[in-house]
């Protein structure tokens, strides 16, 4: 080809060539921004502490952060002794499991936040300490709390702040297979700085221990945190709600007796073997239960939570923790109370003609069990909604009726 249109041709190649050009500069520059992008994300989440949180009050003094010892445990070996005990050998495998490992107090510590309330001499700043019972799979379960009622603030002018306490998943192989988990936690442990994990199997029979875990890193570590919400990761908590109850109690700043939620009284175990509350005389002879708290959620002042330790160090482990709570209650002279903004039993609308999920029911309660991520999501964002108009007469009034 020759002439002008050879002459077209190679000035169209050479425009070709110079826009590829310049794409190749611009998918660069875009890669280089991005990688810039993520490096800095990388080293804010790196740099994250307990100076950062968002706040709601920015006058209001943050602990500061404090050097705290970490401890920890080798693994604790069962007790083969158990297996002498009468009808060992016909009971299901968890009780079993639970009887063999019953001494067991400590586990390594794998993840740990002993800064989380500033150092122990600090911790009194921390108002409301929410402690929030959850498996290593339930990441989308704490994502949600993380940016609803658990999200860490200053709320009515105090610090509400937030833990996760965890087990690791499966056992064995199972647990070799499961280890992208417990790897995920320490990526959200990363980023939020929120969760305390110990090496033992996370299962039903093991939540006591969790607990009791938990009394002991807070003796540590949060001693005198004001108030504690003791609670699982599918309630509902109207955590605003909460502080300004704690708030308007008498004489109440957290030095004194306190352990409220929904109360359960006149119980004994349950002798059904099919049972998820299944307790053999193998691991309780009595036929009574004390008075308790449903386990879904309930408060309790940080002077409650410290005897209930010190009589957990001579009280044996129960499978059932509510249960465990109030023996420890039973054995120190004092007895949980009843709170009518707790519904760990479920929310009970009275006609099926209205909307159980309808936000106003929410409103002025303080904790209903048990919600999927997504209806704990909009209902926290619907309440808070300055729109949202409740003709019902109010389920309760918080800072008058249960004072």
């Amino acid at each position: 080809m020759t002439g002008p249109a050879a002459a077209e041709t190679d000035h169209l190649k050479s425009k070709m060539r110079t826009f590829n050009t310049i794409k190749i500069f611009l998918m660069v520059g875009i890669l280089c921004v991005l990688v810039l992008h993520l490096y800095k994300d990388f080293i804010e989440h790196s740099a994250i502490n307990l100076d950062m949180d968002v706040q709601d009050d920015k006058s209001h003094v943050q602990p500061a952060k404090n050097k705290s010892v970490v401890f920890s445990w080798t693994r604790c070996q069962k007790n083969i002794s158990a297996a002498n005990i009468s009808g060992f050998s016909s009971l299901p495998d968890n009780i079993k499991d639970f009887l063999l490992y019953r001494h067991c107090r400590h586990f390594p510590m794998l993840l740990d936040l002993p800064d989380k309330c500033g150092g122990a001499e600090k911790s009194a700043e921390v108002f409301l300490l929410l402690v929030i019972k959850s498996a290593p799979g339930n990441y989308e379960r704490r994502e949600v709390l993380r940016k609803t009622w658990a999200r860490e603030r200053v709320h009515n002018g105090v610090w509400i702040r937030r833990i996760f306490i965890s087990g690791t998943s499966g056992v064995g192989f199972e647990k070799k297979r499961l280890n992208r988990l417990n790897a995920g936690l320490k990526l959200e442990q990363h980023e939020y700085n929120d969760i305390l994990q110990w090496d033992f199997e996370e299962s039903f029979f093991n939540l006591t221990l969790k607990q009791t875990l938990f009394l002991e890193w807070m003796d540590r570590n949060c001693p005198d945190a004001r108030f504690h919400l003791n609670g699982d990761d599918d309630v509902f908590a109207h955590t605003d709600n909460m502080v300004e109850y704690l708030q308007g109690l008498k004489d109440n700043d957290g030095s004194k007796q306190l352990f409220t939620g929904h109360l359960i009284t006149g119980k004994g175990p349950i002798r059904l073997a099919g049972s998820k509350y299944f307790v053999p005389i193998q691991v309780q002879e009595s036929e009574t239960y004390p008075s308790y708290c449903g386990g879904g959620g309930y408060l309790l002042s940080g002077y409650t939570a410290r005897v209930i330790y010190n009589m957990s160090e001579s009280i044996d482990i129960h499978p059932i923790d509510d249960v465990y709570m109030g023996m420890c209650l039973a054995k120190a002279g004092l007895g949980p109370s009843s709170h009518m903004g707790f519904r760990t039993a479920g929310l009970h609308i009275p006609s099926k003609k209205m909307d159980q999920y309808d936000p106003c029911h929410y409103k002025d309660i303080l904790l209903v069990h048990r919600l999927m991520p997504v209806q704990v999501y909009f209902m926290w964002h619907k309440i808070h909604d300055p729109n949202l108009k409740c003709r019902m007469k109010k389920i309760s009034n918080i800072k008058q009726k249960f004072l």
